[in-house]
């Protein structure tokens, strides 16, 4: 015991309040439920779909339900069950829902599936309001990448090509012997547990789905064929056009792309449009859909467009992630991108009609500069006559203005994929199917520039001033 008597904040659970809480006391001033309410308040909302329940009852106000959503996601809390327990339990999102509103996890889920156009119309309005602010340039550059994320879906739910013909010829046996057993049933008695025409019924539904597993492995693979052939012929007229230039050209001859499908190619019946992809650095696969992001280079660190694609790489992603760019929000001068965008063709496209500047790793190169590099001349701005097009990207990216502007990179859309994995903790999609996971990656990333703008806000307020709300214009 102390040789004097301490005092304590007493602590009081049993008397009524006197007076009725204001729920705008309940957050400090500042924070981001506050700027999250105050911005979906100016937002137009056109595009909104409401719960379609024909039980009569009042609907939810789709501001609340997208404010309530755009908060929960961008701290981190994704699951419409754990939402749902939020507006009982966590005081931000109380405040959110006005203290006594508790939409389910079911209300919560359906507004989220259905409001795919209201979110992308957020996106890009919380955009125009960051350049109306004066935290984003109408004109600069922009860089993309991709990261996979996991999808709703077991890797174990999954067949291989090779293993579903396999099972095919199997279960075709079986249905054959049950026929069998079926036209002798008359003269021979067959066990009481045994339902023939329920087992063959069973097998003949499994049937099926492997059969539909086989075809859309194939059109898979048309498809890719598709494209790895156009990579042939571009790697062949390249080496072509070096060695009639007299260049020396290295390595083994390309292969044109196999005729039928790889074995082990794969069809998920959980999520049948997510993909089997190399994952992190490529050491593990996943079941994972591509998701894409292009995010200003000019000091916002705001993700300015993006999707989700099911393609296991970036090879034919430059151009789409260009265009996923609103033209109202951004006029894109350059464009930055590592070595899984980079084709010749890919670049000319991005490029053409004026198109913003393309930089693009041509091959993998460490970050270590030796003493050599130091001391090397500079560079000329303008490279030498009769460059190929993979020679002229790699002069372009060793010139002193190249190498400042490709350094923005890795300071841009590597950390906003970091913040959303590390931070948001967004590493696996609840949606399935293509439409409804880039329905959900908007989601996020609107969340995350909703996030990122308050503090874009308040840095330009002061560190003593709360973070400025939008203005309508």
């Amino acid at each position: 015991m102390g040789g004097m008597s301490e005092r304590f904040v007493r602590v009081d659970r049993d008397t009524p309040m006197l007076m009725p809480p204001s729920l705008q006391e309940w957050l400090p001033e500042g924070h981001l439920a506050h700027f999250v309410v105050e911005t979906v308040a100016l937002l137009p909302l056109h595009g909104f779909r409401v719960n379609k329940r024909g039980t009569g009852h009042a609907q939810y106000p789709p501001s609340m339900m997208l404010a309530l959503l755009v908060y929960n996601y961008a701290v981190g809390r994704m699951s419409s069950r754990q939402i749902e327990k939020a507006t009982y339990e966590d005081v931000a999102s109380r405040f959110i829902c006005g203290g006594d509103a508790h939409p389910d996890h079911d209300t919560i889920c359906t507004f989220r599936r259905v409001n795919g156009a209201l979110f992308e119309e957020a996106f890009v309005r919380v955009l125009e309001y960051a350049c109306e602010m004066g935290v984003l340039s109408r004109r600069g550059g922009a860089a993309v990448d991709g990261t996979k994320i996991a999808a709703n879906a077991s890797r174990h739910a999954a067949v291989s090509y090779d293993r579903a013909g396999e099972m095919i010829a199997e279960l075709e046996g079986e249905v054959r012997e049950l026929v069998a057993l079926a036209e002798r049933a008359n003269n021979e008695a067959l066990p009481e547990k045994l339902k023939v025409p329920d087992e063959i019924a069973r097998r003949e539904a499994r049937l099926r789905k492997l059969k539909e597993a086989r075809r859309v492995i194939e059109a898979r693979h048309r498809e890719r064929t598709a494209e790895k052939q156009r990579d042939f012929e571009e790697r062949m007229a390249e080496r072509a056009a070096r060695r009639a230039r007299g260049e020396k050209v290295r390595g083994q001859e390309p292969q044109p792309p196999p005729a039928e499908p790889d074995a082990k190619d794969q069809y998920n019946f959980t999520d049948p449009e997510s993909r089997i992809m190399k994952a992190g650095n490529g050491g593990h696969f996943e079941q994972a859909f591509n998701a894409q992001a292009a995010v200003d280079t000019d000091g916002s660190m705001l993700v300015l467009g993006g999707y989700v694609t099911d393609a296991g790489n970036d090879k034919r992603q430059l151009k789409p992630a260009v265009d996923s760019i609103p033209e109202t929000v951004r006029e894109t001068t350059h464009t930055l991108a590592d070595t899984g965008y980079y084709s010749e063709a890919a670049v000319a496209d991005v490029e053409a009609d004026g198109g913003p500047t393309v930089y693009a790793a041509v091959e993998r190169t460490g970050h270590h500069r030796t003493v050599a590099d130091l001391l090397a001349s500079p560079v000329p701005e303008t490279p030498p006559p009769g460059l190929s097009g993979a020679d002229a990207m790699r002069h372009r990216l060793r010139t002193a203005s190249g190498r400042a502007i490709y350094k923005k990179r890795k300071e841009t859309v590597e950390p906003f994929f970091g913040i959303v994995k590390a931070v948001m903790g967004f590493r696996r999609f609840l949606l399935r199917g293509l439409s409804k996971v880039n329905l959900e990656w908007t989601l996020v990333r609107l969340a995350y520039n909703v996030r990122r703008l308050a503090k874009l806000l308040a840095a330009k307020s002061g560190p003593d001033c709360a973070p400025m709300a939008p203005q309508t214009a």
